[in-house]
Order: C-alpha cells, then sequence, then structure tokens
C-alpha cells in the first residue's frame, strides 16, 4: 500500500468513525465525493483501488449508510458493493478468530478444537477469495477508465463470488460465536445483517450468474482463453 492509500484509510477511519453516531455529515465535510474526481478538477485524483480500500473500511464502520453511493456512478455500484461486502466478510472472520481464542470451553480455547479450526479455515478461504475478487476487478476497473461495460466481466465474477460467500461466512461465523453474536450488544451482527442485504442488491446470485455466463458462452473455449490471458 502507498503511503498516500495509507494515509487515506488513515482519514477514512477516523472519520467514519465519527460518522457511525454523527450521521452522512462527516462523511461529506471530508470530501469522499470528490475521491474519483480528477486533481485538476478540484479533486482528490484517486482511482479505484483507491475506492476498493475505502469502501472495505466503510463496510466494517458504517454499513448502514449510503457511503458508496456519494462516491460512484450507479452503474459502478455493483463493484462499489463488492468492496464493501469484502471488509464486512473480513471483519467477521476477525471477530470470530478473536473469539475463539478468548472463549474457554472444556478447559481450553475453542480455537483448540480441530472441528473449530477446519471451520475457520473454510471461513479464510472464502474471506480472501472475495478480497483478490474485489482487488482484481479494482485493477480492471483502473484499466478500462473506470469504463463498467469494459468490466463487465469481471464486475460479475467478483459480484457473484461476494454473494456465494455471503452464506458460508455468516454461517461459520454465528456458528462459532454462539448466542452472543446475535445479540445487539456485540459487533458481530453489524456486519453480518448487511452482507445478507447486499446479497442481493444490484441483482442476486441467479441474475450475476446468468450475466457471466452469457459472456462466457459468447467467447467461448479459445474466445475465454484469449479474453482472459489479455487482461
Amino acid at each position: 500500500m502507498s503511503a498516500a492509500r495509507a494515509m487515506l484509510c488513515d482519514t477514512a477511519r477516523a472519520v467514519f468513525a465519527e460518522a457511525a453516531t454523527a450521521g452522512m455529515a462527516p462523511v461529506e465535510e471530508a470530501g469522499f465525493a470528490l475521491l474519483l474526481v480528477p486533481e485538476a478538477e478540484g479533486g482528490f485524483g484517486g482511482d479505484w483501488e483507491d475506492v476498493n480500500a475505502v469502501l472495505q473500511i466503510a463496510g466494517v464502520t458504517v454499513p448502514g449508510l449510503p457511503v458508496a453511493e456519494s462516491m460512484v456512478s450507479d452503474a459502478l455500484l455493483p463493484a462499489a458493493t463488492v468492496s464493501l461486502m469484502a471488509g464486512a466478510m473480513g471483519q467477521a472472520l476477525a471477530l470470530s478468530i478473536e473469539h475463539v481464542s478468548t472463549r474457554q470451553q472444556f478447559g481450553r480455547p475453542l480455537g483448540k478444537f480441530q472441528a473449530v479450526q477446519q471451520s475457520l479455515a473454510v471461513m479464510a478461504c472464502e474471506v480472501r477469495a472475495v478480497e483478490a475478487a474485489a482487488a482484481a476487478l479494482a485493477a480492471r476497473l483502473d484499466a478500462v477508465g473506470l469504463d463498467p461495460a469494459a468490466a463487465d466481466f469481471e464486475m460479475a465474477a467478483a459480484k457473484l463470488r461476494a454473494n456465494r460467500a455471503v452464506g458460508v461466512v455468516t454461517a461459520i461465523a454465528h456458528q462459532v460465536h454462539g448466542a452472543i453474536g446475535f445479540t445487539r450488544e456485540y459487533d458481530l451482527n453489524r456486519v453480518t445483517i448487511p452482507l445478507m442485504r447486499w446479497r442481493g442488491e444490484h441483482g442476486n446470485d441467479a441474475y450475476w450468474a446468468a450475466r457471466l455466463g452469457r459472456q462466457v458462452a459468447g467467447l467461448g473455449g479459445q474466445g475465454l482463453w484469449g479474453a482472459m490471458t489479455a487482461r
């Protein structure tokens, strides 16, 4: 991560922490709506990798606020939602690891039980896959000048991958937490509930599977290989 992006993320964490109680006003005052606006036009001059990093933080700290909508066009909201989902899944994994490391059962931490370790390994694979999909989508959007049509293959693949991971990630997170994960006072439900909502936003699993499938079928075997290697 570059120094500029690290500073951007630090700013995002501070602003979103305030926005969690104050609403969108701090986000608007900080100028996040100008993140993708060129510097020559008075903006930050950022790219989609910057957006991806900021929205992953938003997916953890302010999942109920329209941060993505304030930053990107409607055509890019599916891509923005993938970033939100990646951030929320990462937080669910972190909370789960912390819980099983400290919660004692039968005289030892839950994380020492092989069944729990196996479940968390499955969960971690899903989370990292979504993070990788979000990163690949960001790289493609930056390569094509944020043209959603030119990045439609990556957008469909990333949103479908994120959607399919939601069920696994939320189920395992709540299984290892037990009852505490459902309480209002605990942070887990603050990311798992938005995850289930985001899964259906901008198209459900069937929508994105059909959209991706049509592109693959249209390319054919040799065409798909050529399209993939050219990226």
